[in-house]
């Protein structure tokens, strides 16, 4: 069994417990928890979606749920969103942080002031944390899909879309980003092992603007033309790159792969603007967020990291409701 699987498991364990808990008479007693979910950023639907799943560990546990964040996913209007959160005193923080190391001192007040934080999403840090190593280890857990094999997954899925053969490269967003930077880590690691025949040109970043992905795309192909595919490390970076294709007149030729999936991709897939999309499972990352904070203020202990998975989407597969549901919430 994967470790992600053993540690999901755990987490279903845990769920079944805290539930115990608030039904018994003796727990009924105790205050109400609050716990604070905050987002990379408010406005997307794999966060909106998180949020879905968190409200719904909170409904089943008794627990009110506290969602504020951002416009933007950028640690400048992230942290003002946590101070006024640590403000209020929440009995743990759930946070998608935007940056690896801008957000490690803003989450260390959070600490110091008894509120427990945990990672969703995102991480600080290594991500590695309990260790008693490092000044970023105090977060009691990460909680996210395991972005290498994502993007490692990612990487099989273009190799197979452009026969095993070509020039690819990288549409990310910044470095210092945990969940794309590892993305990125794990495409190039793939192609590495395992297609020698595919080369993986330099990384091109796009400050999340699709604008940007459309123009670098272009740039890129104008520079290669025996160019064969692009990977988005995120939506934005995988439309703004399928849009440039399409602007190239490349359509159908340079084969694009989205990470992340929300309902309108179907559309993209559909049209062969975009080729295979990997879907997050976000509404499993709240809940068990939720799931765990519930379970450590009641005493239990909790992993360290709890891995969600991943569902491949194409044309042939878009319209089965079994992967429609991974589908993001908008």
């Amino acid at each position: 069994m994967e470790r992600r699987s053993i540690l999901k498991a755990v987490a279903a364990a845990a769920l079944a417990t805290t539930i115990g808990l608030a039904a018994s008479p003796s727990f009924a007693q105790d205050k109400k928890f609050t716990i604070a979910l905050i987002p990379g950023l408010t406005t997307d639907g794999f966060y909106i979606t998180m949020r879905k799943g968190a409200q719904a560990a909170a409904d089943a546990l008794g627990v009110e749920l506290v969602f504020q964040g951002a416009p933007e996913f950028n640690p400048v209007v992230q942290v003002p969103v946590l101070d006024a959160i640590i403000a209020r005193a929440p009995d743990a923080i759930l946070i998608a942080p935007t940056d690896t190391t801008q957000l490690v001192e803003p989450l260390r007040k959070a600490n110091e002031a008894g509120i427990p934080v945990i990672t969703v999403d995102t991480f600080i840090g290594s991500g590695v944390y309990q260790t008693g190593a490092g000044d970023a280890d105090f977060p009691l857990s990460y909680i996210a899909s395991d972005n290498i094999l994502g993007g490692r997954i990612a990487a099989r899925a273009l190799a197979n879309a452009i026969g095993g053969e070509g020039k690819v490269f990288v549409s990310n967003v910044n470095p210092g980003i945990s969940t794309t930077d590892q993305r990125e880590e794990g495409f190039k690691l793939e192609m590495s092992e395992n297609f020698p025949n595919i080369e993986v040109l330099e990384t091109q970043f796009n400050k999340n603007d699709a604008n940007n992905a459309a123009s670098q795309l272009q740039a890129v192909f104008a520079r290669n033309a025996d160019l064969k595919g692009v990977f988005g490390a995120n939506l934005f970076s995988a439309l703004g790159s399928a849009n440039g294709v399409q602007q190239a007149g490349q359509s159908g030729t340079i084969k694009v792969v989205a990470f992340d999936a929300p309902v309108s991709i179907v559309d993209n897939i559909n049209s062969g603007l975009v080729d295979v999309a990997i879907a997050q499972h976000p509404a499993e990352i709240g809940y068990y967020g939720v799931v765990s904070a519930f379970a450590h203020l009641t005493g239990q202990s909790i992993p360290v990291s709890i891995g969600t998975g991943f569902t491949i989407m194409d044309k042939a597969n878009i319209a089965d409701p079994e992967i429609a549901k991974y589908l993001y919430n908008e």
